[in-house]
């Protein structure tokens, strides 16, 4: 199931990265660096409603899907979707109210009401995605990322072109979700038919899914306070700098673990339903090894290529200071990455949510006294230490904790092996001449593949030759029977 998911996703990712890569391209330039501060920090406030309001609901859908059948199954959906729609008419009418009564200035008020107002859309659809998910329809789940990347895309760029400042990238973020629910939500109300809201049921899934939905809160302050700070101890054209650097590297990393995720996580799930915890221990070492095989040359990539990358990408009045703090935010996505989508599963497998809550309390706790300390002395670089480090301790804290909930593997060998292809790549890339713009990055970036793959494939770093000398022999054996 993991590898189906891998490779069906794939295009679906693809197209999320590109699409990444071009809201940094065409927002930096369509809007002043002050409306481009002012989408990150509505962006921030949007993602943090978000996921205070309807992420329990997100995850109860992924993690209980698989146990479910007959008239259970109408049930859940039936206790789900209810439970959408009660708490996004309540949502509307509190998101209205504080946009109406917060203390800021026009065009962040603005801004922040076309980021709300696209939540509960964006919810309805993302119950209707983890289905698709925990059910390996992973055609189907993949058309929707790709279909409301795209459309979001381009309803944020027209709204720009329109003079919407801030706001248009919002807009796009809030209706490409809800163009796309009438061919999803109809489908998935027929599962929910004979079924009952009930509320037992739905105390279970606030049971679980709840210290969720708080721990990604808590991870969405780890990646928001620095903006806010930024704004009140600099300026929002700080803002935007330090949101463009951002996006360039955590965008890279967030779409390839993203990728692994939406394969690894119900993967996992129905190996430990359906296989035990023996199954489940083979499939999480077979995952971890995969993500550091991808994800450790991604990060040390995106580090090595700041330069080339933000004068391609972003706009001339935003781009030094986003390259510089490009590498601190590569080595956080990929701590971030580990974190979210490998050690953390520990407390989802094992219905304990509530320590992940507890695990995440401590870097957040971490990255607001960091940031007070470093961000009046040191800038947008000060932001950047501040989220290196704090991301490093939720590593260690989450993998420490979810030990003790569900002990899932480190091939130490993989992480050995694929760190010396890592380090021999970028010893290659640094020698290079710096040329300079898009040149520069396309010879840095060719270079490193290669050089990677030859070292990784000499190491046979998480067993990539093994993978190799199998396809190929597949390949010849296909050939000869034709």
């Amino acid at each position: 199931m993991f590898w189906r998911g891998v490779w069906g996703y794939l295009p679906a990712n693809i197209v999320q990265g590109v699409v990444g890569f071009l809201t940094i391209v065409l927002f930096t330039r369509l809007l002043s660096p002050e409306d481009f501060g002012r989408y990150a920090l509505a962006f921030s406030v949007m993602t943090l409603a978000h996921v205070a309001v309807f992420s329990w609901l997100e995850a109860a859908m992924a993690r209980f899907w698989a146990a479910e059948s007959g008239a259970g199954l109408q049930g859940h959906f039936a206790s789900l979707y209810r439970a959408a729609f009660g708490l996004s008419g309540l949502f509307v009418i509190a998101a209205g109210l504080a946009v109406w009564l917060w203390p800021a200035d026009a065009l962040f008020k603005v801004a922040l009401a076309a980021g709300l107002a696209g939540a509960p859309a964006r919810c309805l659809l993302k119950l209707g995605q983890e289905r698709y998910r925990a059910a390996g329809e992973v055609g189907k789940a993949a058309g929707l990322d790709m279909a409301v990347a795209i459309g979001g895309l381009a309803i944020g760029v027209g709204f720009a072109l329109a003079g919407a400042g801030g706001a248009a990238p919002l807009l796009g973020l809030g209706l490409a979700p809800l163009a796309a629910l009438p061919f999803v939500l109809p489908g998935e109300l027929k599962e929910a038919r004979g079924g009952t809201f009930e509320r037992e049921r739905v105390r279970t899934y606030a049971v679980y899914g709840y210290p969720i939905a708080a721990s990604l809160a808590l991870t969405v302050v780890l990646a928001s306070t620095d903006r806010f700070l930024l704004a009140a101890f600099v300026d929002e054209a700080a803002v935007g700098a330090y949101h463009a650097g951002y996006s360039i590297a955590n965008r890279t990393l967030d779409v390839l673990f993203l990728w692994l995720g939406s394969a690894g996580q119900p993967a996992l799930v129905m190996a430990l339903e359906r296989g035990g915890t023996d199954r489940l221990k083979i499939a999480a070492r077979e995952q971890l090894s995969t993500f550091l095989l991808i994800g450790l040359p991604a990060a040390a990539g995106v580090a090595l290529v700041a330069t080339p990358l933000a004068e391609v990408l972003i706009g001339e009045d935003l781009r030094g200071a986003a390259a510089a703090i490009t590498p601190w935010i590569a080595l956080s996505a990929l701590l971030y990455g580990l974190t979210a989508y490998y050690f953390g599963q520990a407390f989802t497998l094992g219905r304990k949510t509530k320590h992940l809550l507890a695990a995440m309390a401590v870097p957040a706790v971490a990255n607001v006294i960091l940031n007070l300390l470093l961000i009046p002395r040191f800038g947008v670089m000060g932001a950047a230490w501040a989220t290196a480090a704090s991301f490093g301790l939720g590593l260690l804290t989450t993998a420490a904790m979810g030990r003790r909930v569900m002990a899932l593997p480190v091939p130490w060998d993989s992480l050995i092996r694929c760190a010396g292809a890592t380090a021999v790549m970028a010893l290659a890339v640094s020698a290079l001449p710096p040329i300079g713009g898009f040149a520069e990055l396309m010879l840095d970036a060719a270079t490193g593949v290669v050089v990677y793959a030859v070292v990784a494939l000499l190491l046979n770093a998480a067993g990539v030759r093994d993978v190799a000398l199998r396809l190929l022999n597949r390949m010849r054996t296909r050939k000869a029977e034709a």
